[in-house]
């Protein structure tokens, strides 16, 4: 087979290279995939590696499935072996899975996805006394797992994050880690740290290296330093590291992805070669022009330069709605007159944050537009499946405590919360995992029948089940699981008739996947364990011909549709990043990766008036920055941008009216500082939100407004997120960059707008 006919001549280059790191810097839309996968056949081809030598990682099952069935066309089907191709999490599972004895761990671990790591974390706030208003299960778990990909342990985390929380969450964190540990399982940092922790053993490191003599990387601006170090341990004993990457799409910051990693890696890997792909095959001109002109304002960027032999192509066309309900109704409005024209194209809806897909969601149901929704629940995260999954861990790692709660007493079987506070009391008390108090407990006779009783009868079940492990396949194991649990009847107790039905299609579902998995002879820790990595993407459907979803969960994806809504500041930008130079450039990358999912047409939206934090809250927003960052010329209605309306800013019932003021303003961007010039009122004077009668020297209401900064004597600088009319006062919420979110009254605050 001519691996090299079919690719242009930079791709050539890149698949032809030879010894020694790469970086291929690949623009959106240059045909990554097909380099790596091509590079992976070339080397096998000209023998220049065996398959079982070569590791390919990337970061989505569906990715690395892509990869796989790409890479086995090529080759064909007579080859005996193949490379690995798998995810970083699938790649340190594996290595787990054999070495992590080494740790002191056994070989049975259990993979505690994020529903689990929140029970255990909101079991030990309980413990602690700790209550939702304290500190919730979510933060407490996000600052942790920040921690942990920072490589800062419980002891160092005061001095290194100090805030008012931070010892609260360093005494949580430790224990957090013990749990795990006597559960003898892993969080997913957990999976990167402890391979990163297994390699680093002179032996083992070596053993790998050694064995993956040519390592690719795919999106490898989305790497972390725990992911880096494991790169950096697999190339021990030689420097053949080939990454593919685009810094102008490097995202994923709040899960630990370090832009660094691709800026810097000619200076981590001496004798680089860089190469660029830059012909684009996905979009037309006139939106990589787009693209371009937006990303471009960024500095943290190596630098390349879009280009496609497609046609010019429509200009996009931004739209402002008076509310988010008239930005979906519009939405909605261009989605009808596609389909009816060209009812195969693909459309994508994408959004900064959820909160806004409920407007679209409604509004396309109401017009009988079907559509799928990413980021809802996926298959392995629904309560059922995961019952299952939990009644399987629990059969093959008894010592996992959070599987176990969670079925002690589904379906209720007499087991109370007063027996299991006690049986976890006892536990914690003894350093034991909960079976084993669970079995002290039902041996008892001093007068505790009552509760050792159905405790008992549970143990009993649960030896009968594992006695059944070594005659029965998984999905015969399930049914019997089902049938002797009663799962069923509790189901139509609990649920519709109907959605009972749903519920047991989706058990059977897993029957059918669990035999599956023996069918390709994966063995029972393999199957959990693609279980427990599985994500909501992997569910999606590429037929789909309406799709609602955030920016962040598209990348990777194309269309041929594209809207792009609520480009404003505060929204997107997202005002959590308006402090910061590095967080905005990575907003503005998160717009171009956006803009580049479309292939033939693009829509922006947006509206001044978006009620957005509650029910009280809101205020007048301006248009996003980067909307002011395109080409007049190439967006259609871009020209209205430049106005901001100003309304009675102080009558909460502003919203109904039928008709707004509208004021043009100056709305430059201060580079420089990264801040915007809010000047909602023009030169009359104003009182109450009415124009004064004449002659009257009544001063105009406060300027601070949604979205400006302020700076405060305590506090410091932050951004107003809403303002509120509450009486005669005006209640603001202002995000601080020191101590986060504070509600203050405006008369009383002392705030400077800078």
């Amino acid at each position: 087979m001519d691996l090299l006919g079919s690719l242009n001549e930079r791709q050539r280059e890149a698949v032809e290279h030879g010894r020694g790191p790469a970086l291929v810097l690949a623009g959106a839309g240059s045909g990554k995939t097909r380099v790596i996968a091509h590079r992976i056949a070339y080397l096998i081809c000209n023998g220049a590696a065996r398959p079982e030598n070569i590791l390919a990682v990337t970061f989505t099952n569906k990715a690395s499935d892509e990869m796989r069935e790409r890479v086995h066309r090529l080759l064909g089907p007579e080859r005996t072996s193949e490379p690995l191709i798998s995810t970083f999490h699938s790649l340190c599972v594996r290595v787990l899975r054999r070495e992590i004895q080494a740790l002191g761990y056994k070989r049975d671990f259990s993979i505690y996805d994020t529903d689990d790591q929140k029970r255990l974390v909101k079991q030990l706030l309980t413990e602690a006394g700790k209550t939702e208003g304290d500190l919730s299960p979510r933060e407490a778990l996000s600052r942790i797992s920040y921690a942990k990909n920072h490589s800062v342990g419980p002891r160092e985390y005061p001095d290194r994050f100090p805030s008012d929380s931070a010892e609260a969450i360093a005494v949580i964190y430790d224990r957090y880690e013990r749990r795990l540990r006597q559960a003898n399982a892993l969080d997913f940092d957990d999976l990167l740290l402890r391979a990163v922790e297994v390699l680093g053993k002179p032996k083992l490191g070596a053993y790998y290296s050694d064995w993956y003599r040519h390592i690719l990387v795919d999106e490898y601006q989305d790497t972390n330093r725990a992911q880096y170090e494991l790169l950096r341990l697999l190339t021990t004993s030689h420097d053949n590291l080939f990454v593919v990457g685009d810094e102008d799409q490097s995202i994923y910051k709040f899960r630990g992805a370090d832009i660094r990693n691709i800026l810097n890696f000619e200076k981590d890997f001496p004798a680089t070669r860089i190469l660029r792909l830059e012909q684009n095959y996905r979009s037309t001109q006139n939106i990589l022009r787009l693209a371009g002109s937006v990303v471009e304002n960024n500095t943290e960027r190596k630098g390349k330069t879009l280009w496609t032999e497609n046609d010019t192509g429509d200009v996009a066309t931004c739209h402002r709605s008076e509310s988010a309900r008239d930005e979906a109704l519009w939405v909605a409005e261009r989605i009808r007159e596609i389909q009816l024209e060209e009812p195969g194209r693909r459309i994508a809806i994408l959004y900064r944050a959820n909160f806004v897909s409920r407007n679209f969601e409604d509004v396309l149901r109401d017009n009988g537009i079907k559509y799928a929704v990413i980021g809802s629940v996926s298959f392995f995260n629904r309560m059922e499946v995961k019952d299952m999954l939990a009644y399987l861990r629990v059969l093959y790692n008894p010592e996992d405590d959070i599987a176990l709660l969670r079925i002690i007493n589904t379906p209720t079987r007499g087991i109370g919360a007063a027996t299991v506070e006690a049986l976890t009391r006892r536990a914690l008390e003894r350093s034991v995992p909960l079976v084993e108090a669970a079995r002290e407990r039902a041996q008892e006779t001093d007068g505790g029948a009552r509760a050792s009783r159905p405790l008992g009868k549970f143990l009993d079940a649960i030896d009968r089940w594992s006695a059944l492990r070594e005659v029965m396949t998984l999905g015969r194991l399930l049914e019997e699981i089902v049938r002797d649990t009663g799962y069923h009847a509790m189901l139509e107790k609990q649920e519709t008739a109907e959605e009972a039905a749903n519920r047991m299609a989706n058990i059977e579902e897993l029957m059918r996947a669990a035999a599956e998995s023996e069918e390709r002879g994966e063995t029972v820790f393999e199957f959990l364990d693609r279980a427990s990595l599985s994500s909501e993407l992997d569910q999606y459907d590429p037929d789909a011909r309406v799709v609602l979803m955030t920016l962040h969960s598209a990348k990777g994806l194309e269309f041929d549709v594209v809207f792009l809504t609520g480009l404003e500041e505060g929204l997107f930008p997202h005002a959590q990043s308006l402090n910061s130079q590095a967080d905005l450039e990575e907003e503005r990358r998160l717009c171009y990766v956006g803009i580049t999912r479309a292939r033939r047409k693009l829509f922006f939206s947006w509206t001044p008036f978006r009620r957005s934090f509650g029910p009280g809250a809101g205020g007048i927003t301006i248009a996003s920055r980067f909307l002011k960052e395109m080409p007049a010329d190439l967006v259609e209605g871009l020209e209205d941008e430049t106005r901001v309306y100003a309304a009675d800013a102080f009558d909460s019932s502003y919203r109904s009216r039928p008709r707004r003021e509208e004021y043009r303003r100056d709305s430059e961007v201060r580079e420089q500082t990264y801040d915007y010039d809010v000047d909602l009122f023009d030169r009359r004077t104003w009182t109450g939100g009415r124009r004064a009668a004449p002659g009257t020297a009544e001063a105009p209401p406060s300027r601070l407004m949604q979205g400006m900064r302020v700076r405060h004597a305590q506090f410091g600088d932050g951004i107003i997120l809403s303002r509120e009319r509450v009486g005669n006062d005006v209640k603001l919420v202002i995000t601080f960059s020191r101590v986060g979110r504070k509600t203050l009254i405006e008369k009383y605050a002392k705030l400077q707008a800078i």
